[in-house]
């Protein structure tokens, strides 16, 4: 299979740590499966960091936000373990604010899919959701939506329909393994 799935800011702190999200930590089991199903069609698979540094509160996102989160080395910077792949070393690419600036790097351009899922819907996932598509727009991606969680519920939905307006295939993960 030539596909990517990315894992975007599955870490500690956007699940049980600073930022603490239930609606995240729901959708842990689901990304677990994803990560599966990648390792098990070897498919490539990447995973995006939040990483910030020790003055984050003087930062423009500290300002905005000012709850110190994914501080490089600590433990809420840690990706999740459940859903690091069991196979596989992992790609893992750490990014500053938002989105990771340098997908093309990768050998996208003639991939068969890119699958995307993580947190924050609302931020993360779709900052990364549009440069991938800038980047790479004739491949077709898709978001896990049960994959996903937003900062709210609400944000979360909000955030999948601007991606669907922009030519993502939104699924849930049933729907996705039951296409392939």
């Amino acid at each position: 299979m030539n596909k990517t799935f990315i894992v975007i800011d599955a870490q500690e702190d956007f699940t049980r740590g600073a930022l603490k999200n239930d609606d995240a930590i729901k959708a842990l089991p689901v990304v677990r499966e994803l990560v599966s199903y990648a390792e098990d069609h070897q498919c490539q698979l990447i995973y995006t960091m939040d990483t910030h540094h020790a003055n984050y509160l003087e930062t423009q996102e500290g300002r905005k936000l000012p709850v110190p989160h994914c501080i490089r080395d600590t433990s809420g910077w840690q990706i999740c373990p459940e859903v690091l792949p069991e196979k596989a070393t992992p790609v893992i690419c750490e990014k500053g604010q938002f989105g990771y600036p340098d997908w093309k790097r990768f050998d996208l351009d003639n991939m068969e899919e890119i699958v995307l899922c993580g947190f924050c819907t609302d931020i993360c996932v779709s900052a990364n959701f549009q440069i991938l598509k800038a980047l790479f727009p004739e491949v077709p991606m898709t978001v896990i939506s049960d994959a996903c969680a937003g900062v709210t519920p609400q944000l979360h939905e909000a955030a999948l329909l601007v991606m669907g307006s922009c030519q993502a295939n939104v699924m849930t993960w049933e729907e996705y393994t039951a296409r392939t």
